[in-house]
């Protein structure tokens, strides 16, 4: 594996005081404009060569070194449920951090480009909408207006859960025939 080249690390500042807002990593995936608590996010690098690992479900891409430790990389076009993302000269890796029962996990998210990092008003965000979107609904942690657009707010926990992957990874293998 190669380390990959860091192409911006995101500021790490405590969330602001009294509801004002939150400040968002935006970015595209398929045309579409998503948001990640900045909080969440570790750092943003240039999408490079993934070491791909046998038996893994379609979500996840591969694996990447960072700093010498394994990152593996999900490729959020897949876990939507919308196929395999092509790499693009935009494309890049978001290094993100969740929650999980075993500790802190990080994990890398493969996404089309970065456009900005925003503070949104709370008063700006809508709840999440019970049907009609394009990906499940427990992903969505709202959709924020944000200059007559909408952009929907993930909730990074659900979207990456770990658990989930690794089941995902089980039934893609036990659907497949041995070798």
């Amino acid at each position: 594996m190669s380390q990959a080249n860091i192409v911006a690390a995101a500021p790490v500042a405590a969330r602001p005081e009294g509801g004002v807002g939150r400040q968002y990593l935006v970015f595209t995936l398929n045309g579409e404009s998503f948001a990640i608590d900045i909080l969440q996010i570790r750092e943003i690098i240039e999408f490079g060569e993934l070491t791909s690992v046998p038996m893994t479900p379609p979500t996840v891409r591969g694996v990447i070194n960072l700093r010498g430790a394994v990152v593996p990389v999900i490729d959020l076009s897949a876990r939507f449920g919308r196929g395999s993302a092509c790499a693009g000269r935009r494309s890049c890796i978001v290094i993100a951090e969740v929650e999980t029962e075993a500790g802190r996990q990080t994990l890398g998210v493969m996404v089309d480009g970065v456009s900005e990092v925003l503070e949104i008003p709370a008063a700006d965000v809508e709840p999440a909408p019970a049907f009609g979107a394009r990906i499940r609904t427990d992903f969505i942690a709202g959709m924020a207006r944000v200059e007559g657009r909408f952009v929907i707010l993930l909730e990074v926990g659900r979207v990456l859960c770990v658990d989930e992957l690794a089941e995902l990874g089980t039934l893609a293998s036990a659907g497949s025939p041995l070798n």
